[in-house]
């Protein structure tokens, strides 16, 4: 294998690595904010609450696909 060939391996596993880390926090939004919108049809009342702990949470979750990012290119492989 030659340089170039390596580094272009190199750049692909970040890739699919970033990927992988993404998909946690995908998943999490999606039953958050389902959950959330459940809430608010049960309870219209609380609507307001429940929207802003919700956002809290979306900070929470995407900074967990923010530190996947990070990862990648603190932590390159080989």
């Amino acid at each position: 294998m030659d340089v170039t060939t390596l580094a272009e391996v190199t750049g692909n596993l970040n890739a699919v690595g970033y990927g992988l880390a993404a998909v946690g926090p995908g998943i999490g939004l999606g039953i958050l904010i389902g959950k959330t919108i459940e809430g608010m049809a049960r309870q219209p009342e609380v609507a307001g609450q429940l929207r802003a702990t919700m956002f809290l949470g979306v900070a929470f979750v995407e900074l967990l696909a923010l530190l996947g990012l990070v990862a990648g290119f603190l932590f390159p492989a080989a």
